[in-house]
């Protein structure tokens, strides 16, 4: 499915399971539909299932938003604790649409406590009280912690999620592997095909440490203490003078726990000239994302920020950004720190929902299912996946996700086909009932969801933007090194349009009509 026809089907307001392999656009899909609802006066409900992903979302846990904190399971009398606490009845009685993102981390018991406080508050028995529920997630990924080795159960097990019945957008589009072969190899681990055709390939990509150079790219670990061990002795070998960044913060205290707990920049950022790190936000102005690479290589003279020079070549001075928990357009906590992390080493957990250029990955401690396809589908070639090793379980996913995804695909692939037969001015009008039945506000003439085309297709992340002096001296060298229009477009964040525009201004080409 595409994510124009998900976006349509999110907007008629029926329960949804937006779904997809990593790169498939499920967040800018969440993005695109959470800034369609402001824009229509519908405040919606922004969640996560972990605070490492509310910190991606810029939302809070799901947890805390319902009000059921660590617990596993709820009584009665807890329900009706939670349903009469003010706040708690106050934030779920104004919400219209609850989006839980990274669902497949979120257990069958949590989900059916959620969906009693809602209909408790709600005074309702319709699903979560009759609230719009927007599940996201890839059960693929990582799954819900089980205890003392207790059966994992799944959230699509659970009875408030069959009561949901959410309609399956299953996204089949790629915008992060680049590289069929390696697509492939990630397809077939998602399937449980893996070959000795396929092992080759991984056993090719294994490194000999003694020939490695370990500082050119980040590195995911299983286990914390690989990572804090590496992390540490690589800072120290590095010389110069330390800088300590300390993260500033303001709000309610449980609040402010959840946002440092989730958030990927430390509470204390060490960092020296020559440091590797990773941006652990998407910038506002398109310089840097989630999960880009660099090397600090100063720190300015006024401000005494780190200057991070990115993979690219780009030279971005890292100035402090805030992470936040919202309700209704009201800030009920913050933290703000320099959006850096040392990057010699991660976890394969903290690296899900990103996207690298290249990873030193080892899973020769991987022990749970899922965990080597979120380590190799974090990289977006083949040839940016170096291997320490792995381990069988490395290489499997559990079986009854396996079973449950075949269904998904087909019930996903039939919702498609419903979709698209259905007249452009009879889906408006589904649109226009849902907004107006959420207490929203229809608009004569729609603005432009921003990150989107007039498709409902994301945009490259530079399109608009001005060329600057740079840019145009670097597009002139690759450009009469031979690079291929495609190249440069994913060099330079923009479109076909735009690259060959320039190109015709700086002379390097001839357009014809």
């Amino acid at each position: 499915m595409t994510q124009e026809t998900a976006l349509n089907v999110l907007k008629t307001g029926a329960n949804v399971f937006l779904t997809g392999e990593p790169g498939s656009g499920k967040s800018h899909t969440v993005n695109a539909y959470v800034a369609y609802l402001r824009d229509h006066g519908i405040e919606p409900a922004v969640t996560a299932s972990t605070g490492i992903a509310a910190t991606h979302i810029g939302g809070q846990t799901i947890h805390s938003w319902a009000g059921i904190g660590i617990a596993s399971s709820l009584s009665e009398y807890d329900v009706d604790r939670i349903a009469t606490t003010e706040y708690i009845v106050k934030r779920i009685t104004k919400t219209k649409v609850l989006i839980v993102d990274e669902v497949s981390m979120l257990p069958a018991e949590t989900l059916n406590s959620i969906d009693k406080v809602c209909k408790a508050v709600k005074l309702s028995e319709e699903p979560f009280g009759g609230i719009q529920i927007v599940f996201v997630g890839d059960f693929f990924q990582l799954p819900p912690v089980s205890r003392q080795n207790a059966k994992i159960e799944f959230s699509f097990a659970a009875s408030a999620w069959k009561s949901a019945n959410p309609v399956v957008c299953y996204l089949s589009e790629q915008h992060r592997q680049e590289d069929p072969i390696f697509l492939e190899l990630l397809t077939a681990l998602r399937r449980n095909e893996i070959t000795s055709d396929h092992r080759n390939i991984l056993d090719r990509r294994i490194q000999e440490d003694e020939t490695f150079d370990m500082s050119e790219v980040t590195k995911l670990f299983s286990h914390n203490e690989d990572v804090d061990r590496l992390n540490h002795a690589a800072l120290g070998q590095v010389e110069g003078d330390m800088k300590v960044f300390r993260m500033a913060s303001s709000g309610r205290d449980a609040l402010v726990a959840q946002l440092k707990k989730g958030c990927l920049s430390p509470e204390e950022l060490f960092l020296k000239v020559g440091a590797i790190v990773m941006f652990t936000k998407n910038s506002q102005n398109g310089s840097y994302v989630n999960g880009t690479l660099g090397e600090v290589i100063s720190f300015d003279s006024a401000s005494r920020y780190p200057i991070v020079r990115t993979r690219n070549g780009a030279e971005v001075c890292a100035e402090p950004v805030e992470w936040a928990v919202e309700e209704n357009g009201k800030e009920l906590a913050s933290i703000k720190q320099i959006p850096l992390r040392l990057a010699w080493a991660m976890t394969v957990h903290k690296s899900q929902g990103m996207s690298l250029d290249a990873a030193y990955v080892d899973l020769r401690s991987a022990f749970v299912e899922g965990q080597g396809y979120v380590a190799l589908s974090r990289v977006r070639t083949l040839n940016g996946l170096y291997l320490a090793g792995y381990n069988t379980r490395a290489l499997e996913v559990h079986p009854e996700v396996l079973e449950e995804d075949a269904e998904f695909k087909t019930y996903s692939a039939a919702v498609e086909v419903r979709f698209e037969a259905i007249k452009k001015d009879e889906l408006q009008k589904l649109h226009d009932n849902f907004v107006l039945a959420s207490g929203g506000v229809i608009q004569k003439k729609e603005k432009k969801i921003k990150g989107l085309d007039k498709n409902g297709k994301p945009l490259p992340p530079n399109a608009g933007k001005k060329w600057s002096a740079e840019d145009d001296e670097k597009l002139k060298e690759e450009f009469k090194n031979g690079a291929k229009i495609g190249a440069l477009m994913k060099l330079f964040g923009r479109k076909r349009g735009g690259i060959t525009m320039r190109l015709e201004k700086l002379g390097l080409i001839e357009v014809t009509d």
